[in-house]
């Protein structure tokens, strides 16, 4: 029993992707469990009486070989069974996305394919659209100030269409002034433009690095505390008046004029 041939059943048999990792514990949960079953056979045999002369039935070499199994040996294992398919001229493959392994149809038969959904059309972003996941992508967590910082134009009605399509998402709020959202690329992201992580973007390292417009927080914050210590004052004021109202004291809206006070004095 290949390695290669137990990956390819079990990527056919999941509903969902499967990572290295996951793959080599199942293997080794199943070698597991052979091994629990010999034991609990050679237990019985003993508690009968059986021959003290029979030797109790070893785990199959090839399957014990598969004990100590890591991912490097499930990696290796589905690029060998990838060389098979395309020895063989098959028509699908394993491709590994951000979720994990799963079995594709080749690429070069996605125009047959595609025939099989008539009522799915390609749908593609516009450019603003682009600019906006490329900035999202490259510089995640980025929050909405800082990508119309870059294009120069806001930005909301692009961000609402890539939460709509699953391309983005809200991944928690920024340590800033307001608490801003900050956003991310979603699995989705990663699946359809075939990459695992953003290390795998085009010029990821070095666009990542670049030092791009930063959002003019100092000023939003200067005017948001003048504005609070505005209505702090008027607050304060209002307070002021209602207490001489209450004493009965008329208002006073001017200082007393100190030429006059000076005037009667003399």
């Amino acid at each position: 029993m290949q390695l290669s041939a137990i990956i390819e059943a079990l990527l056919v048999a999941s509903e969902t992707p499967l990572p290295s990792s996951e793959i080599a514990r199942i293997i080794r949960a199943r070698v597991a469990e052979a091994e629990d079953a010999l034991a609990a056979e050679s237990e019985s045999d003993d508690d009968a009486g059986a021959d003290p002369e029979f030797k109790p039935e070893q785990l199959p070499e090839e399957l014990a070989s598969l004990a100590n199994l890591n991912e490097e040996a499930v990696t290796a294992a589905i690029i060998e069974l990838n060389q098979q398919y395309e020895t063989s001229g098959r028509a699908f493959l394993c491709t590994e996305r951000a979720k994990g392994w799963n079995i594709f149809t080749h690429p070069d038969y996605a125009a047959f394919v595609r025939q099989l959904f008539p009522d799915r059309k390609p749908s593609r972003l516009s450019g603003p659209g682009m600019e906006t996941l490329e900035i999202v992508a490259y510089r995640q967590p980025v929050t909405k100030a800082s990508i119309e910082a870059v294009r120069g134009v806001s930005c909301d009605g692009m961000l609402q269409k890539l939460l709509d399509r699953e391309l983005v998402k809200i991944g928690g709020r920024a340590e800033l002034p307001g608490r801003p959202l900050l956003y991310e690329t979603t699995d989705l992201f990663f699946e359809h433009f075939g990459v695992k992580s953003v290390d795998e973007l085009p010029n990821s390292a070095e666009l990542r690095t670049i030092k791009l417009p930063e959002p003019e927080l100092e000023e939003d914050a200067t005017e948001a505390d003048s504005s609070t210590e505005n209505e702090e004052s008027s607050s304060e004021d209002i307070e002021q008046q209602l207490a001489l109202t209450s004493a009965g004291i008329p208002k006073t809206d001017d200082a007393p004029d100190e030429s006059a006070d000076s005037d009667t004095k003399d």
